[in-house]
């Protein structure tokens, strides 16, 4: 009862509606054993998968799905959402509201009404607390084995990549195995209450169909080519049948909807993050098929770049560009390859419109920043840098660009300090502490000095316990490098 009456009477009125849908006999681990069970879920993510920055692409996508939260009730948990490089169809939810899409199902999706069905379904998981109800009883369970464990169902263990069946077979191995699949009735409450989300958020929730069977459709490739996505969400053909009943009672009229947005976060993962080959072949064909598509002319742009064409790449760039002139992407992209071409004071007044369009894009700050640099702006440099330090601190470059250009200042109390803590960052610990006790040295700057302190303290933290973690790292590393060596044979 206590934990009930942290929400308001809306919240509360909703998650009885959930539990009337499909009544649970368990009642879940507590909020904060699931948000320490999402921490350490995340440690395993981040070790062994690469998960997209691209804020063309995670914006966007963080953009619909926070357009979905909005329509609830006050949440326990803030909703994040990632995109993981990866080319395999599937999609999942976290404890505590992480919630990610692979690029290859991204890659395959044909709108954003087809995205938003995906994550309206996965926030609908974490709304219910499936995966927290099924291991109530598991509550003595090593919080990071379970993790694995958990991780594996998620990522799917039949069919999937080397890395999901490392992460349950480090966990198996420690001596736990943990029946945490979805199951059918989980799966049919997370739909009915992710169309109910999807109505508020303005979306009409036929994607919820057409992305399913774009999944059904790969399974008849093969058992090995059956998208990781419909084993870990079973059911397809009956979740269909009864969404489509349920659209069919509940018509509504499509709200015509911007396609530009999605078209372009979907370029850029083609073009940036898939097969280089494909992603030539589809772009070379958009440009000669349509030539009006700018679209095409970017992402062809983007692959050209990537295999070091970067004369053509600013060709198409510049068709792109004259047939959408204030798209602030496509800008960013050729005032960056302006500035790698040495075309200083282009890639500057460029940089500079960009990045007032776009002030939550790190990339666009950073190459102002440089171009800045390279200008002898060196006090607007510092300007920049600091902006973007403050917008994305965990964009590591440009503690490294700060520090090298109050070097070129002669202010070397604070060149050491960012310096310092990029190096932190980095884990580079022994270069670290050389520029940060250096600063403390020279630099006058009281809180700056006690920051420096803290980081000191943080980095003999690390060093006491880096053994440890060290050895737990090295047992998931075999467990994985046996699997992927096993698989390839």
């Amino acid at each position: 009862m206590k934990m009930v009456n942290k929400y308001s009477l809306r919240c509360m009125v909703f998650i009885l509606m959930c539990s009337m849908i499909f009544p649970k006999v368990a009642s879940g681990i507590t909020l904060k054993q699931e948000e320490d069970l999402s921490r350490e879920f995340m440690k395993l993510i981040k070790a062994h998968y690469e998960i997209i920055k691209d804020p063309a692409i995670v914006n966007y996508v963080n953009k619909v799905g926070q357009r979905l939260v909005a329509t609830l009730p006050p949440q326990p948990f803030t909703y994040h959402f990632y995109v993981i490089k990866d080319d395999v169809y599937n999609a999942f939810a976290t404890p505590a509201g992480h919630i990610f899409i692979y690029s290859g199902l991204m890659e395959a999706l044909d709108s954003e009404e087809e995205l938003a069905c995906i994550l309206a379904h996965e926030i609908s998981h974490v709304m219910c607390r499936h995966i927290s109800q099924k291991i109530e009883r598991a509550k003595k369970v090593n919080i990071a084995t379970l993790a694995g464990v958990v991780a594996g169902v998620l990522l799917g263990t039949g069919g999937a990549t080397a890395a999901a069946n490392a992460l349950t077979i480090g966990s198996v191995a420690a001596g736990q195995s943990l029946t945490l699949a979805y199951d059918r009735e989980d799966e049919r409450q997370a739909d009915q209450i992710g169309l109910s989300i999807l109505r508020k958020a303005g979306y009409n929730g036929i994607g919820l169909v057409t992305s399913l069977k774009k999944m059904r459709s790969k399974q008849w490739f093969g058992s090995n080519q059956i998208p990781t996505y419909l084993t870990t969400h079973p059911g397809s053909e009956e979740r269909m049948g009864y969404i489509d009943t349920w659209l069919e009672k509940h018509k509504k009229p499509i709200i015509p909807r911007d396609s530009y947005p999605f078209e372009r976060a979907n370029t850029r993962l083609v073009a940036l993050y898939g097969d280089e080959a494909i992603a030539q072949q589809k772009f070379q064909s958009e440009v000669k098929k349509h030539p009006d598509n700018p679209l095409g002319h970017y992402g062809y742009a983007l692959v050209l770049e990537r295999e070091g064409d970067r004369e053509d790449a600013v060709e198409q760039l510049k068709v792109a560009l004259a047939k959408k002139g204030f798209d602030p992407y496509m800008l960013k992209d050729i005032g960056r390859l302006y500035f790698m071409e040495g075309n200083y004071q282009q890639a500057f007044s460029i940089l500079d419109g960009a990045s007032n369009i776009i002030s939550n894009d790190p990339e666009a700050l950073y190459y102002l920043g440089r171009t800045q640099v390279e200008l002898g702006h060196l006090t607007d440099a510092v300007s920049t840098f600091e902006q973007l330090i403050d917008n994305q601190p965990d964009y590591t470059q440009a503690y490294y660009a700060l520090g090298e250009t109050y070097y070129k200042l002669r202010k070397t109390g604070l060149s050491h300090y960012y310096l310092g803590i990029y190096y932190k960052d980095k884990s580079d610990f022994k270069s670290a502490v050389f520029h940060l006790q250096k600063a403390l040295e020279t630099m006058s700057d009281t809180d700056k000095k006690a920051d420096i302190e803290k980081l000191l303290k943080q980095i003999r933290k690390n060093r006491e316990t880096i053994t440890e973690k060290d050895k737990t790292q090295q047992n998931w590393n075999m467990n994985f490098e046996d699997l992927r060596q096993h698989l390839s044979k």
